[in-house]
């Protein structure tokens, strides 16, 4: 028989003991008389390097300690216990995301045969989350989704749902999980085929729900010391075999069921409040209603409970082919009882280090161990607890919402009259004892905001529209619609534009969108998809400067180009203009964006005669090398359209409707563009907010609007006022911002949502602090992201909304503010990300890999498998790399196995952090990259004034007014709720500064 623990954790891992290390973990198993034992936290980067320094392959799929290690656990192990203990590769993964309306929190076993596949896997997941803060990362990935990339990994990896049952991080966990499997796992549920029944629950209970039949049941220690392993246990009769053993938890043949604790033992086996010391049963917490009769607030629903909600057997119940099972109390607790001292005592652990030198390991010793044997041995009261134990007579003392239960082997009369000198009073046990609790920080959770109502709807094809979205969909050409926050501005371009198409005689290719980023172009694009079926791909939706390349393309010589012209990447023009003035990398890229700054300006470029010096000269680098830059797309193309009347026509006859959105972002070239494009009576609609005019460092001109209603005499003015998306506080607070300085007269913008959530303003002593702030306010609102979440009373218990990481972001207005929050996040193990301005054609890994796809012939393979092979080798050079191939491996999907595309995808701009977009994760991001987006919960941090405004000296204030156009869009990101903070004393330019 193979006793094999496969769920424990290593030193890695949050709460776990720094003596668990492979030698330790060897250690124990051999005192258990555990034959298998997972590694555990093989996605962590510096356990995998362990593991590949200490362990050497075994058996198929299995390792063994080195020999030198193996003779140092040998030399420490009773003689009694020696055994070749094997590894297997093991991990348990937490997921936390959004379904179907609710967080869900579930934890899962992955394991792997070889290094090849858990390096990997690790790769996968370090393109999803944090895998190096936590041995258990913490993504932000749904369980289907997870399955997916498990079976992708390679033959042989397989997943099991972890403690199934466990109320707060399980697929069935009262708390946030799922009815069933197949809800947890969708279409990919059959891939499923065991399941962990965790310490709280036993086979018997599992029996009673029918649908669980086809899964074999598991149970393992969830050890975080080494002293823990296999308090449970699963048992095998096959060869010491990875695959033996696999094929055996998927067909049954070969297993033999599991070693269990008493489940009333587990910390969640009743419902009840820690807090206020109240456990009931299943029957008494229906009476109550759910309520704890002590403060009022929901209990912690157990296991039992959920298991009795979902069974549909009577209690006895055993369906046929059901594995055996045997509970059992850990020898370290027996051997405490009797001497009437805690398991840690030096007692304890002198007397079990006695019976295992003397009996054998401690599984044998409590299953198979002759009674008279241990009689013989001096131990009679052993022998009687061990007999009361195997038949299952125990005192049953069960845990509930975190609090261990405890389980007795003698009546506390028996032993205050046993007379033996072994034999001490117990303390009372007779009730559980109370946990301390912190009490939550804050006022309690308000009631939920009264349901949305919106004004009364347009009449098809414009249902689901106000009335004033409705009048913006339906007018003529030209117009100018002045589009508040939050006011449904995309929809109402995908509208605009389906109603040209259906009604207004255009041709889907006529109907031109531009955008400034490919995320706005994919969002237009499928709110157009679900407009018009079949017709929308074919709708234009291109950022502007892919609109220019599109032009650009075979027309090199029509602009004086002798030969191909290539885009040209932030690190090469950094190279080019640092050798050709002898300055620094830094320094050229100062000069680059004074160099930008003046082609985006057009004719202004002209009014400083150095600036001008400095692009004539730069541009005759660019010539010279057969380059262009992202300008120059826009210059270039604006060029071709004002020199060549014919092609300007032709562009005009093709493009009959063009929509802008975002349209106070666009700069003096690009206006120029699409003077060219549309003729003054054309069907031009610009969309934007002047007051949302946050990008002057970039050239945008707010005064644009003013501007189109001048070169468009014709145009028609649409207003937005109607702020869908934040609560009354947030809108009502944000237009007293704007207020003093906004470029709309009349400015009204009206809140549909009345919630009463109020905005919250946080004083911290520091950065740090505020930092620690952040990470603690998002683990409340998500009602914990770990088990010492709860255990600790960090976050306490029933605490938490219907979020997921997704629904918060963190805004600060210089990237410098980064670091600290950073810091904490990573201390915390939640997954975020942190939006960089650095595009992914410019990363150092991603050039390399490039460079090795391009170097291939052009029939050795395909591109994705060009991909695989050039990220493997990469990955020993960049140890970040994974993360960047992620995003090229997204972006080759897209391109369809095109090379050619591929690379000009990239040119176009892609950012560093094109994460998996199945993956939730917290935001941070600066408040311009913050445009265009929204958050359930948003924390702007940094509210002082020289960072919030941000100022430099009184001589060099920025534009206060776009300071404050800054703000205003930072506030309305936020939907629910708003957070702003400042800290008294902040690390700011150098030094440590009181800040006001």
């Amino acid at each position: 028989m193979i006793y094999a623990d496969l769920h424990v954790h290593s030193k890695y891992s949050r709460a776990t003991s720094k003596e668990t290390d492979l030698e330790h973990l060897a250690l124990w198993a051999g005192k258990k008389g555990v034959s298998v034992l997972g590694t555990g936290d093989f996605t962590h980067p510096a356990w995998l390097g362990e593991i590949r320094e200490r362990l050497v392959p075994a058996e198929p799929g299995l390792f063994r300690l080195r020999d030198d290690a193996q003779r140092e656990v040998d030399a420490l192990l009773p003689r009694a216990c020696a055994a070749a203990v094997r590894f297997m590769l093991q991990v348990e993964i937490s997921t936390i995301y959004m379904k179907a309306g609710r967080t869900r929190k579930v934890h899962h076993l992955i394991y792997a045969p070889g290094l090849e596949q858990a390096a990997w896997l690790q790769a996968r997941l370090a393109a999803l989350g944090n895998v190096k803060s936590d041995g258990r990362p913490i993504l932000g990935l749904d369980s289907r989704d997870l399955l997916e990339i498990v079976l992708e990994c390679g033959a042989g990896c397989f997943l099991v749902p972890a403690h199934v049952w466990t109320p707060w991080f399980a697929a069935l966990g009262s708390k946030s999980g799922f009815d069933s499997i197949e809800e947890c796992y969708g279409d990919l549920h059959a891939a499923v085929f065991a399941l962990e029944t965790g310490l709280s629950s036993d086979p018997a209970m599992n029996w009673r729900v029918s649908r669980l039949d086809r899964f074999r049941l598991t149970s393992s220690s969830d050890a975080h010391s080494p002293p823990k392993i296999a308090r449970e246990a699963c048992v095998f009769d096959t060869e010491l075999d990875y695959f033996a053993m696999r094929r055996a938890l998927e067909t049954g043949a070969g297993y033999r069921g599991t070693i269990e604790f008493f489940p009333e033992e587990g910390k969640y086996h009743l419902d009840g409040h820690r807090a206020c010391g109240v456990r009931f049963t299943p029957q008494e917490t229906r009476a109550s209603k759910g309520l704890c009769p002590a403060c009022g607030r929901a209990l912690t629903v157990g296991v039992m409970s959920r298991v009795e909600e979902l069974a549909d057997r009577p209690a006895g119940a055993r369906p046929q082919g059901a594995s055996a099972f045997q509970s059992l109390v850990p020898l370290a607790e027996v051997v405490a009882e009797i001497l009437g001292v805690r398991d840690k005592s030096c007692r304890v652990q002198a007397a079990y280090e006695g019976l295992l030198a003397a009996l054998g390991p401690e599984l044998f010793i409590l299953q198979q161990a002759p009674l008279e044997d241990v009689r013989r041995a001096g131990h009679p009261q052993l022998a009687e607890a061990l007999a009361r134990m195997r038949a299952g007579r125990v005192l049953r003392d069960a845990g509930y919402d975190g609090v261990y239960g405890v389980i007795r082997l003698f009546e506390k009369h028996e032993i205050r009259s046993g007379g033996a000198s072994l034999f001490f009073e117990l303390k009372d046990a007779a009730g559980p004892r109370a946990a301390q609790a912190t009490p939550s920080e804050g006022a309690a959770r308000p009631a939920s905001p009264p349901e949305r109502t919106a004004p009364p709807a347009s009449p098809a094809p414009f249902a689901g529209l106000d009335p004033e979205q409705h009048a913006a969909a339906e007018a003529p050409g030209p117009l100018l619609v002045v589009a508040g926050p939050g006011t449904g501005k995309t929809r109402v371009l995908a509208h605009r534009i389906a109603h040209l198409i259906r009604n207004g005689g255009h041709a889907p290719g006529e109907c031109l969108a531009l955008t400034f980023s490919r995320r706005a172009a994919a969002e237009l694009g499928q709110r157009l998809e679900a407009l018009l079926p079949g017709q929308a791909r074919d709708v234009p939706c291109l950022t502007f400067h892919a609109l220019a390349l599109g032009m650009l393309r075979g027309r090199e010589e029509a602009l004086g180009f002798s030969r191909p012209m290539r885009l040209a990447g932030d690190e090469e023009r950094s190279a080019l203009v640092a050798q050709a003035r002898s300055v620094s990398e830094r320094s050229a890229r100062a000069l680059l964006s004074r160099i930008s700054r003046q082609k985006r300006a057009g004719a202004k470029a002209a009014e400083d005669a150095e600036d001008a010096a400095l692009v004539e000269e730069y541009q005759r680098l660019l010539r010279e090398h057969g380059l262009f830059d992202f300008d120059d797309l826009i210059l270039l193309a604006t060029r071709l359209l004002e020199t060549d009347p014919a092609l300007r026509d032709e562009q005009r006859r093709r493009f009959r409707a063009v929509s802008i959105d975002e349209f106070q972002d666009i700069d003096a070239a690009q206006y120029r563009l699409i003077r060219q494009l549309v003729p003054p009576a054309g069907n031009a609609c610009a969309i934007g907010d002047p007051d949302q005019s946050i990008y002057g460092f970039r050239g945008a001109d707010p005064l644009c609007f003013r501007r189109f209603l001048r070169d468009y005499p014709a145009a028609r003015t649409v207003r937005l006022e109607t702020n869908y998306r934040s609560s009354r506080a947030i809108v009502d607070a944000a237009m007293q911002v704007i207020e003093p300085a906004t470029l709309v007269e009349e400015r009204a913008l009206r809140a549909l949502s009345q919630s009463a959530e109020r905005i919250e303003i946080c004083p911290c002593p520091s950065e740090r602090a505020e930092a620690e702030f952040v990470v603690h306010s998002i683990e409340r609102l998500v009602g914990g992201s770990s088990f010492f979440s709860l255990d600790s009373g960090r976050v306490a218990a029933g605490e938490g909304e219907a979020l997921s990481f997704a629904d918060f972001a963190v805004l600060y207005r210089t990237e410098a503010q980064a670091g600290a929050l950073c810091e904490a996040l990573e201390r915390s193990g939640m997954p975020y990300q942190r939006k960089s301005h650095q595009r992914l054609c410019d990363d150092p890994a991603v050039l390399a890999i490039l460079r090795r796809v391009e170097d291939a012939e052009p029939g050795a393979a395909d591109l994705d498998a060009l991909l695989e092979q050039a990220v493997a080798e990469v990955a020993r050079e960049h140890p970040d790399a994974a993360r960047r191939a992620a995003a090229l491996c997204l972006l080759a999907e897209r391109c369809a196995g095109d090379r050619a595309r591929l690379q000009s995808e990239l040119a176009l701009g892609v950012d560093v952090d094109s994460w998996d977009p199945r993956a939730d994760r917290v935001s941070l991001l600066t408040l311009h990259a913050a445009k265009g987006l929204e958050f359930a919960v948003v924390f702007l941090v940094g509210c002082e004034d020289g960072i919030l405004p941000l100022r430099f000296g009184a001589e060099e204030d920025r534009d206060l007014a776009e300071e404050r156009r800054l703000f205003f869009v930072g506030m309305t990101r936020a939907r629910e709720r708003l957070i702003l903070s400042h800290a008294r004393r902040r690390a700011w330019r150098g030094a440590r500064r009181e800040m006001a």
